[in-house]
């Protein structure tokens, strides 16, 4: 373990080497993929900035930290991750749990954030997964195993991950009663959102191209600068972009919603309904949860094939 720093020994002598084990981050989506047994103990991972190299667009940080936090910290170098914030969120349960930010299509997916991770294994070691490269093609890539597994395969306590640059200039823009693929031909959209009625978009970029996209977009029709995008329901559905493009003809029983146009996402009123889970889909978590963790001690309970 020479390799690494007193707080990731730290956090895997808490972990230790036997009994029902889970990481607790801020709870924003603690029920994803079910509740953790019970008589899970509950362990924290460390927190903070461990390195930032703005030049190669990385930052090695502690799974704890705030995701609010980290984003606060390289905003001063005009940086940022593709991690969604959420209220008292952490970096280590936004990737457990695998949600993308609502700005995917600027930012792409949370799992390709992830460069690097170093985690405890059922066993108590400390493993290394991925590279701290950004270009690293090398070897079966752990990394994106991990991300949205909910800690059920290794309790990730540091991380490498990838920055983006911020926007010169940020705009969000209602279109009412326009067509969800309005906004797609935007070069600087990061986020389309469609209520069934209107569209939201953000745009991103240089501001000369903002500028340009912002007046595409008027020409279209009715357009008005909003302070942000709308309330997003609680329940999260994952479905194909195709699905989420046609989603209040198919689910009008599912209440008010707000898709993510090309990603594939809805946020809805209800729940989603349980799936059909493909058999060797089953079989293959299954065979992953075997060999990571034998004894099934890392977040017994929870099983990320739940997740909607």
């Amino acid at each position: 373990m020479a390799d690494f720093d007193d707080a990731l020994t730290a956090f895997a002598a808490e972990v230790g080497t036997d009994g029902p084990v889970c990481v607790r981050g801020g709870g924003t989506r603690w029920s994803l993929g079910g509740e953790a047994a019970a008589g899970t103990r509950e362990v924290l991972a460390p927190a903070g900035i461990v390195a930032f190299e703005p030049a190669e667009m990385t930052v090695r940080v502690r799974a704890g930290t705030p995701v609010a936090a980290l984003h606060e910290e390289l905003a001063d170098s005009g940086q940022r991750t593709a991690l969604p914030e959420r209220a008292g969120g952490t970096v280590g349960g936004a990737l457990m749990a695998g949600e993308s930010s609502i700005a995917r299509l600027g930012l792409g997916p949370v799992r390709d954030a992830l460069l690097q991770a170093r985690y405890v294994c059922a066993d108590g070691r400390i493993a290394n997964a991925g590279a701290g490269t950004v270009k690293n093609v090398s070897g079966f890539d752990l990394c994106r195993l991990l991300v949205g597994s909910l800690g059920t395969l290794g309790l990730v306590g540091e991380v490498l991950l990838r920055t983006f640059p911020v926007g010169e200039a940020e705009r969000w823009v209602r279109l009412p009663g326009a067509d969800p693929g309005a906004a797609r031909s935007c070069h600087t959209a990061a986020s389309v959102l469609w209520d069934g009625a209107d569209v939201w978009t953000l745009l991103s970029g240089y501001a000369v191209d903002v500028d340009d996209d912002r007046v595409a977009l008027a020409a279209l029709g009715a357009c008005e600068d909003v302070d942000g995008p709308p309330q997003l329901p609680p329940h999260r559905w994952a479905c194909t972009p195709a699905e989420a493009a046609a989603f209040g003809s198919r689910n009008g029983a599912a209440g008010p919603f707000v898709a993510e146009i090309g990603v594939g996402v809805v946020h809805a009123s209800g729940p989603q309904p349980a799936r059909p889970v493909e058999p060797g889909v089953a079989e293959l978590n299954r065979r992953f949860k075997e060999r990571f963790d034998p004894t099934g001690r890392l977040n017994p309970g929870r099983d990320p094939l739940r997740k909607p």
